[in-house]
């Protein structure tokens, strides 16, 4: 008997419900597919449209309904306009990582064949590495807590503990495994830090090491992120996983995503150790919202993500196996090059590229 897994759907502002609705349908055709499971997609509300309408940005009901599923979708959030008193934008999936202890921000980073990135270099293909930000702590723990005095002066608060930081490498050293037995990654890990500077990093490199010992097999350096910086714009071929904190984790994830050559094309999860959040990097753009032209490939690229967890976590081989094809089907798409959204350089809207994502999906495998 198939076993049901359910999804919580947050289909998020702006542009948001336009990309989730084709990735819905794309993942209900692949479920459809299957034999040894089948999906329930459950649709909650939140965001800065939510706020404005009920002054709730993530209501009790949907952060349950969150919790009780078996994995969460969870498309762009935020409007520029709509913001807390204090000034800050609506950010329900900072909640979402707070709340169900979703410590590991996965941000993958490639070049597909027929992509035209910024980096001009014949082994700009090479490109494959992962960026595994701490996603509870480092400077966003103050995320609602910061101190203004008057007009005089504002503070922030940086966290590390040893409990959260010991779960990241670890989960940072299972992945670099993971990746070098799949013929993808070079078994290599980087604390990036800024250790000579700040104690807290050096205390963040220190736990680093001493969780490297238990993966003699991965290779463990540390680098200072100014330095990784610099090596993702020069040599990003050499890197394999890149774990960091949650504030130099958000900056080279949007670098990142700029050797992709679109936020568009750059997928993410949040992972705990019982939940996890899969969403685009990406805004929400309400200046395109409504017209149809938003690039789904990084929310479909993130429903793939979904598949690949939630298979690996239920050990449901079948259901990992159709989460790679449906990132194969986004590369296929990628590569052919004739449907594509304005940001990659084609004129396709929305539900073209998601319907050309679709055919390449049902396309028989060739020999």
């Amino acid at each position: 008997m198939p076993r049901t897994f359910t999804i919580a759907v947050f289909e998020g502002d702006g542009i948001g419900p336009e990309i989730m609705a084709p990735t819905v349908a794309l993942v209900r055709d692949v479920a459809r597919r299957a034999g040894s499971f089948s999906l329930e997609f459950q649709p909650v509300p939140a965001g800065a449209g939510h706020y404005r309408e009920t002054g709730e940005s993530l209501p009790a009901a949907s952060l349950d309904t969150a919790r009780a599923a078996d994995a969460i979708l969870l498309s762009a959030m935020g409007l520029p306009e709509v913001r807390y008193p204090d000034g800050t934008e609506i950010s329900p999936q900072i909640e979402l990582r707070m709340k169900l202890g979703l410590f590991a921000g996965v941000r993958p980073v490639f070049v597909q064949p027929g992509q035209d990135v910024p980096l001009k270099s014949p082994r700009v293909t090479d490109i494959d590495f992962v960026i595994v930000r701490e996603s509870t702590e480092g400077l966003f723990a103050s995320h609602g807590k910061g101190t203004v005095d008057g007009d005089r002066e504002a503070r922030e608060t940086l966290v590390i503990t040893r409990a959260t930081s010991e779960k990241l490498f670890d989960f940072a050293f299972r992945l670099a495994r993971r990746r070098k037995a799949a013929g993808r990654g070079k078994g290599l890990v980087h604390c990036v830090d800024k250790a000579n500077v700040f104690q807290a990093f050096a205390f963040f490199r220190k736990v680093f090491r001493e969780r490297a010992a238990g993966f003699p097999d991965i290779r463990a350096e540390a680098a200072y992120v100014d330095a990784v910086a610099l090596s993702m714009v020069r040599n990003p071929w050499d890197l394999d996983v890149l774990v960091t904190e949650n504030m130099f984790g958000d900056i080279l994830s949007d670098l990142g995503a700029g050797l992709m050559g679109s936020l568009g094309l750059a997928p993410s999860a949040d992972i705990g150790e019982r939940h996890a959040v899969f969403q685009p990097c990406h805004g929400s753009a309400p200046d395109i919202a409504g017209r149809g032209v938003a690039n789904p490939m990084a929310m479909i690229l993130s429903a793939a993500m979904m598949l690949d967890w939630l298979g690996h976590e239920r050990g449901n081989g079948e259901m990992v196996a159709l989460g790679e094809a449906l990132r194969r089907a986004v590369s296929d798409v990628l590569a052919d090059g004739r449907v594509l959204t304005a940001d990659l350089g084609g004129t396709a809207g929305t539900d073209a590229v998601a319907a050309a994502v679709g055919a390449a999906l049902r396309a028989p495998v060739s020999a």
